[in-house]
């Protein structure tokens, strides 16, 4: 068995932790009060973990379960919500925690969805944004790296359930 061509690192472990800190930052100094996360998993999951470590304020956390790839390298642009948050949003400062933004659809979805339970702010940040991919003009108040239309993996986001491990996020080879 011949070893699998190696991934190519788009972003340190290190770079990852830095930029995590900072966003914590951006995030603390727009709310007013207790923020509460909303981490669409399985993706977020790592990032949405530092998020909160590197927060010094209250913090109160939930999470979302969507599926919009089925297994592919490309969104079906079918939004299935698999588990829905549990805790009222009513009066809180809201921030959805997503992986990555690439076409917008499911995050526009989302955004809709949880305006309509009453935030009192609701922004929205992700670890990484792939603007060439955009079919919707959705927004994103904090993004930690824009990034070329490349499917990248590591840091919680997989494919086929694979590589979410991965302390960085590297390019996926061709499959």
């Amino acid at each position: 068995m011949t070893n699998p061509r190696p991934f190519e690192i788009l972003l340190s472990a290190a770079q990852i932790q830095k930029r995590v800190g900072e966003l914590a930052q951006e995030i603390e100094r727009d709310a007013s009060g207790p923020v509460h996360l909303v981490a669409v998993l399985k993706g977020a999951f790592m990032f949405v973990a530092d998020l909160v470590r590197s927060l010094s304020g209250p913090v109160s956390l939930d999470f979302l379960v969507v599926s919009s790839y089925e297994g592919s390298t490309l969104s079906s642009g079918d939004i299935r919500i698999i588990k829905d948050i549990g805790a009222p949003l009513d009066g809180k400062h809201v921030v959805i925690v997503e992986d990555i933004v690439d076409t917008g659809v499911t995050l526009t979805r989302l955004q809709q969805m949880l305006r309509e339970r009453n935030p009192r702010m609701l922004k929205t940040a992700c670890l990484l944004s792939k603007p060439a991919r955009r079919q919707v003009d959705v927004v994103v108040d904090y993004i930690g790296f824009a990034i070329d239309d490349r499917f990248v993996v590591g840091y919680g986001m997989d494919y086929a359930e694979q590589h979410r491990n991965l302390p960085h996020i590297a390019i996926l080879p061709d499959v």
